[in-house]
């Protein structure tokens, strides 16, 4: 709609004209009027303050210097107020000084308009100040969405939190025993994701009554991706289920229906590279004890060296690193082998104990492992782990760890 050549606003706006002179506040109030606004009048600085504390305007027009409360004064109190939307202020003075101007806008103000006010000049102040008053709403318009979006998206990590702490008790229900007897030996379990769910993996089933197999397994990446691989993996390792065992399900070699590690590792390579076909992949140390003479047969693919413990206190590094497991196909896998005496301990541990970084970023590395491991060397296996924990926590300078912890200890006794 067109009034005396000019576009009036699409939305009406309210404007409040504060004057002492009841003349000035009538000539710039019929003036808005013709251009579309909803105008209303204050006669003092006070009585206008009480019209916004009810009444939310688009533009406050007000006179300078007034009796009681001046137009300073009155832009600092309104400016005060609470308001869900932005009042454009324009101060109305006969002053020139730039001191003043300053003063002013420091107080609140937006805009200046120099009395006697021309028309023209008033209104392309108000148009100026509806473009500002435009973008300010789109503003916080946006903002209302942004606050909607993440207040829905808060639901959903929630949700997902939720979801993963479940996740987490499910997975570690995965290790049935963290502890078990063996009679001539015992292992022991640590595991510690850096997340809610993690992708290392340790245990210890029985192959029969004289070979115990331990294992240590990293899967690759973090997070959900990482558990449900280990997941699988962990039913493909479990003494609960022979039928599913990797290492269990054959043999027809008069080794008891268990195939020798460097097989266990084969298995698993073919399976992660012609039936899975995942672009995941895991390191491994597998890991058979014969409980009667000690002799101890390992793979190690792509894992951190396993240590035997010695019970004089000497560690031992066993392997040459080999290879991941699901990476290449037709990889050969070597078999180690070592014999614990009674008292030895064999740790097969994950990168996540090695590469522990303090806050420096330097790693407790295998030496400082192997450090730890002499000066503790008299501390039970289970309180092995456990100060092995500790020791980590205090190497991070008490942060969180970036990776998951793992491992499985084996005591021989004899």
């Amino acid at each position: 709609m067109m009034r005396g050549g000019r576009q009036a606003p699409v939305v009406p706006r309210r404007v409040l004209v504060v004057d002492d002179s009841k003349a000035q506040r009538r000539v710039l109030s019929l003036s808005l009027m013709r251009q579309g606004y909803q105008v209303m009048e204050a006669a003092t600085g006070e009585e206008a303050l009480a019209l916004c504390g009810h009444t939310a305007f688009d533009f406050i027009l007000s006179d300078w210097v007034m009796p009681g409360l001046s137009g300073p004064d009155f832009c600092r109190a309104f400016r005060a107020l609470p308001q869900e939307s932005y009042g454009y202020f324009i101060l109305l003075t006969s002053k020139s000084e730039k001191g003043e101007v300053a003063h002013g806008l420091d107080l609140g103000a937006d805009d200046f308009l120099t009395k006697p006010v021309n028309a023209d000049e008033l209104h392309a102040r108000l148009r100026a100040g509806e473009r500002i008053l435009g973008m300010q709403r789109e503003l916080v318009e946006k903002n209302r969405l942004i606050g909607r979006t993440l207040a829905e998206l808060q639901k959903v990590y929630d949700s997902l939190d939720r979801d993963l702490i479940e996740a987490r008790r499910l997975q570690q229900t995965m290790v049935r025993e963290k502890h078990r007897n063996f009679g001539r030996g015992a292992a022991s379990i640590l595991l510690k994701p850096s997340g809610h769910v993690g992708g290392d993996l340790a245990g210890f089933f029985e192959i029969s009554a004289r070979r115990v197999a331990l294992y240590s397994v990293d899967v690759s990446g973090h997070g959900v991706a990482s558990a449900m691989m280990t997941a699988r993996l962990a039913g493909h390792l479990s003494g609960a289920s022979p039928d599913q065992n990797m290492a269990l399900s054959g043999g027809g070699d008069g080794r008891q229906g268990a195939w020798p590690p460097e097989m266990v590792a084969a298995r698993f390579n073919r399976m992660m590279l012609e039936d899975m076909q995942v672009e995941q992949y895991f390191t491994m140390a597998y890991a058979e004890v014969d409980l009667e003479s000690g002799r101890v047969q390992l793979v190690q693919a792509g894992h951190p060296h396993p240590l035997i413990i010695r019970a004089g206190g000497a560690i031992e590094r066993l392997g040459q690193g080999g290879l991941p497991i699901g990476l290449l196909p037709d990889v050969v896998f070597d078999r180690v082998e070592a014999r614990l005496a009674p008292g030895d301990r064999l740790f097969l541990l994950s990168d996540g104990v090695t590469e522990c970084p303090a806050p420096d970023g330097t790693e407790l590395g295998p030496e400082g492992l192997e450090v730890f491991l002499r000066r503790n060397a008299d501390l039970e296996d289970r309180a092995l782990l456990e100060t092995l924990v500790w020791e980590l926590h205090a190497h991070t300078g008490g942060g969180d760890f970036p990776d998951d912890v793992s491992g499985v200890l084996f005591r021989y006794a004899g």
